[in-house]
């Protein structure tokens, strides 16, 4: 496995600055372009550059005819209401299932950064197989952060909120416990904290200061005893120009991430058009005729790139692991 450029993996946000930036094809914020695209001005530079429009085509277009825009800036991402997201975007992952085998860095890193332990994995990895005469592959799940997340439309007190771009995230101050979104939920990817979770130094080492609670988003925060908690794409990272962590962290490339709106997602080593990418491999989301609209897609487990057998050792040893009284 080639050594990974961790720089041009998590700033993939700082690509939206500058079009000229995003000229290698395939970046974030491709859609946007400053003026007329075919069209040579008076002003001409000599210098050409490669874009890509809407629909994919490869033009070229004059240097002087791309100019900085004042939409999607990194201030935009560190100012924002976190309640609100951030200003014209709209997040999603899609997860290939073909190069999954149960490596498991990704709950690693997402329990490290979101400091969780024991069997209150944000990220689980199962072992998926329709029947006897049909090959297993390995499935990683997460929050879905759903258009029409029912989750957020039982909570009383509301805890749970969707921002307006795509993310689904919980207020653990506001949180009472009454699990009403555990059982709204039909993909069963919260978790509740039964007992005070056992961060001990991992609380003692962060300034717990009125300043860190004076926010709705606790994201990177020690759970809180008696709330719910889930996957929340890290909003901290995000915020900051970063891939979520699960995506940088797996040696497979199994996780894409990106923007909807721009119609682009990458893994950190290739960036790609999300609506090419689903029609090619045959994108789908998980329960689809409950109307929730999921913001994961998965991509079938065709022509898996590792062997099932390569992850059973992790799974065997997942599986043996006592649960904590």
């Amino acid at each position: 496995m080639k050594n990974k450029n961790t720089t041009s993996r998590r700033k993939f946000l700082d690509k939206g600055l500058k079009v000229g930036l995003i000229t290698a094809i395939g970046g974030i914020g491709l859609t946007k372009l400053a003026s007329k695209l075919s069209a040579q001005t008076d002003k001409d530079s000599g210098e050409k550059m490669e874009l890509m429009t809407t629909d994919g085509t490869i033009i070229q277009v004059d240097s002087s005819e791309v100019v900085e825009m004042d939409h999607h800036t990194k201030e935009d991402h560190l100012n924002h209401d976190v309640r609100e997201g951030i200003p014209n975007r709209k997040f999603v992952m899609v997860i290939d299932l073909a190069k999954c085998k149960n490596a498991l860095k990704c709950q690693v890193a997402c329990n490290k950064h979101h400091y969780i332990t024991g069997d209150n994995a944000w990220l689980k990895v199962y072992k998926m197989q329709e029947s006897q005469d049909t090959s297993p592959y390995w499935m990683p799940t997460t929050c879905m952060h759903c258009d029409k997340p029912a989750c957020v439309t039982v909570c009383p007190v509301d805890a749970t909120f969707k921002r307006k771009d795509g993310l689904v995230l919980i207020d653990n101050e506001r949180c009472i416990g009454c699990r009403f979104c555990m059982a709204a939920c039909p993909y069963a990817t919260r978790v509740f904290n039964w007992s005070e979770p056992n961060q001990g130094e991992i609380t003692l080492a962060m300034d717990m200061g009125e300043e860190m609670h004076s926010t709705p988003e606790h994201a990177g925060l020690p759970s809180i005893k008696g709330t719910v908690d889930k996957c929340d794409f890290c909003p901290h990272a995000i915020q900051d120009g970063e891939l979520p962590h699960c995506v940088t962290a797996c040696p497979n490339g199994v996780f894409y991430f990106g923007d909807k709106y721009e119609d682009t997602v990458t893994n950190g080593d290739e960036t790609l058009r999300l609506s090419k990418l689903l029609k090619d491999k045959s994108g789908y989301r998980l329960m689809e005729g409950l109307g929730t609209d999921p913001s994961v897609y998965y991509l079938p487990p065709v022509d898996r790139l590792v062997n099932f057998e390569d992850g059973l050792e992790h799974y065997t040893e997942f599986q043996s692991v006592e649960k904590p009284e």
